[in-house]
């Protein structure tokens, strides 16, 4: 579609363009990339660059963080919450669907930091995925910097050949529509991912139409400040609320379970302090989840640069830190395989 709309030159060398095609960092979960920004990069000469070989390392290094201590260390705990949700009171399903938003974020974005790292020790540059989507103040911010690849591969290949938003405001809502319609089905054929696609485009509409969808595309939360304001507080918590609660649609394993998850949330209202069965320590992980949180929020506005600190003393400790939590938290007997490798 680039060759025939004459965005890009054809690429007349086979080697190269295989390569582009099965450039294995980002073959499997992305980031999804274009001609347009990977095939020069392959056929042009590149040489060594210490900076970018250390920008790499630092990248894999936090991509393993998040995805061995944060995704995988919550993962028991949401697993044994949506498998048995029959058996628990409201408030640890709300504890389930919160820590499985954690999880998938953990997850999918420590692939993509692996991704963008391991391509720059080839001297290959790919482009960000996310830059922290749990700090958005709208659905319209979240969707700009969650799974950064796939949001624009649908703005440029299906919303603006369909319209986008220079159209009239009806057939602007259909395009919205058939966006989230279409971003659901691509994560699979199944109902709950339907309707998940379905549920973010209504949140999304509102957003729009009050014309708020563009608003906070270049900006980060608590710009010129460290806290962010009382305002920006709430839109964060409301805007983490209304992902969080689609996750459900996203998690389960039928519309059945995600509706009969959902009634219970509203129809059973306990607060039963959670015990799984092996015994893990929640106060521990509420701790880690609490210092991930505000490090993500101190590093928010650079997010190929997560140990941006200018005492090396500082950056020393950090890296212990991260490096043994990883080694405290591997547990070689459980599965790790990718949330979005199925995808």
């Amino acid at each position: 579609m680039d060759v025939y709309y004459k965005r890009i030159k054809p690429c007349h060398d086979f080697l190269s363009f295989a390569t582009f095609v099965a450039f294995f960092p980002q073959l499997v979960a992305g980031p999804i990339e274009r001609a347009s920004n990977l095939l020069h990069q392959i056929t042009n000469k590149r040489t060594f660059n210490y900076d970018q070989i250390v920008s790499g390392l630092k990248l894999v290094l936090w991509g393993l963080f998040k995805k061995m201590v944060v995704a995988d260390g919550i993962a028991p705990i949401v697993d044994d919450i949506f498998l048995n949700y029959e058996t628990y009171p409201s408030s640890t399903l709300i504890l389930g669907v919160t820590l499985f938003s954690f999880q998938v974020y953990g997850d999918f974005s420590g692939y993509s930091d692996i991704a963008i790292g391991t391509a720059k020790l080839f001297g290959v540059e790919l482009m960000s995925n996310f830059k922290f989507p749990n700090f958005s103040r709208n659905v319209a911010e979240y969707w700009q910097r969650w799974h950064i690849s796939l949001s624009t591969w649908f703005r440029h290949y299906v919303y603006i050949p369909l319209g986008g938003s220079r159209v009239s405001q009806s057939r602007a809502i259909r395009n919205i529509c058939i966006i989230f319609l279409v971003s659901g089905f691509w994560h699979g054929a199944n109902w709950t991912f339907i309707f998940w696609g379905a549920f973010h485009a209504l949140a999304y509409i509102p957003v729009f139409l009050m014309g708020r969808n563009t608003i906070y595309k270049d900006s980060v939360v608590g710009e010129n400040s460290f806290f962010p304001s009382f305002v920006e507080l709430g839109q964060l918590i409301l805007t983490f609320g209304i992902v969080t609660f689609s996750r459900i649609f996203f998690r389960s394993e039928s519309l059945t379970d995600s509706f009969n998850f959902i009634s219970r949330i509203f129809t059973d209202f306990q607060f039963v302090p959670y015990e799984h069965p092996n015994g893990y320590r929640m106060l521990d992980y509420f701790i880690l989840l609490a210092a991930f949180v505000l490090y993500e929020y101190r590093i928010r506005k650079d997010e190929r640069n997560p140990f941006k600190f200018k005492s090396k003393v500082v950056r020393f400790v950090v890296y212990t830190v991260v490096i043994f939590a990883i080694l405290l938290f591997y547990d070689s007997g459980f599965d790790r395989s990718f949330i979005y490798f199925q995808f």
